[in-house]
């Protein structure tokens, strides 16, 4: 049956024009009654009649196109999957049969969708485990003041070192924990580097460490360090510049030459050595 309606569309379109669907040809809205349909119908036939077009070229066609295609549209369920293609659009015929002429999107189109969907889900995935370190973070922190203050909660006016666990259960690893007034510090190995403990350790979420923008920055920053590491090759503009500065060094800008007398007395000394 679908395939019927694919056909009529097609001769229909053909015979009066692009874009011609039923109710229009029949001259009544989508949402007629089968009432509305059967008069629109019999004034339709009566203009279509052949009887009353003879000699005209395809009439005949026409005025059978007209029933079959009444026929469908007062029938509950022939009206039903008109209306499904009515409204989606109705498949075009290619070569052994009939696909829907819709947007098919490209493989650069599709790349950089994926490109952005796996960007946003990967912040995403960032912005919940910044989430779940902040509440861990503020756990500890809590513990460890509770340990450190006592029961009053009251906080004390030096530092204390503490030990809070990471977790609960058996096996769960502890941590040493400085605690100096409400200040709540993570202690290293040798109890002196001191890291703070509060909302500002975990690393926030940020678009700079997606994976495009890593991968990207990773491509071009050797690039960038080969251009900044490469040696500066001395120019005839540089040497020009270079004797500009000396010249402008000895003070008038005039090269000093030696005078006759210097010339000859240098003469004389050599010869009297010889």
């Amino acid at each position: 049956e679908d395939y019927e309606i694919f056909d009529l569309v097609s001769a229909l379109e053909a015979a009066e024009g692009k874009g011609t669907t039923f109710y229009s040809w029949l001259d009544v809205p989508s949402t007629a009654t089968s009432t509305e349909i059967g008069r629109a119908y019999r004034k339709k036939s009566l203009e279509l009649h052949p009887d009353k077009n003879p000699g005209v070229k395809g009439i005949h066609d026409r005025f059978a196109r007209l029933g079959v295609i009444a026929k469908i549209l007062r029938d509950g369920e022939g009206r039903e999957r008109y209306d499904f293609f009515y409204k989606n659009g109705v498949p075009k015929w290619r070569g052994t049969g009939y696909y829907y002429s819709r947007y098919r999107p490209g493989l650069v189109s599709v790349s950089i969708f994926l490109i952005f969907l796996s960007s946003a889900l990967q912040y995403i995935v960032q912005m919940m485990t910044h989430r779940r370190e902040v509440d861990h973070v503020r756990k500890l922190v809590t513990q460890a003041r509770a340990v450190a203050w006592g029961p009053k909660g009251t906080p004390l006016d030096g530092p204390r070192k503490v030990r809070v666990s990471l977790g609960e259960g058996e096996g769960i690893k502890a941590v040493d924990v400085l605690v100096h007034g409400e200040g709540v510090f993570l202690l290293g190995n040798d109890d002196h580097e001191t890291v703070p403990l509060d909302e500002s350790v975990p690393l926030k979420p940020a678009v700079s460490r997606t994976w495009p923008v890593v991968l990207v920055r990773a491509a071009i920053e050797p690039i960038m360090s080969r251009f900044a590491s490469a040696p500066k090759v001395k120019t005839d503009d540089d040497a020009d510049e270079s004797d500009a500065s000396t010249v402008k060094a000895n003070g008038n800008g005039i090269k000093k030459l030696p005078t006759a007398a210097a010339s000859m007395a240098g003469g004389r000394r050599r010869k009297a050595v010889k």
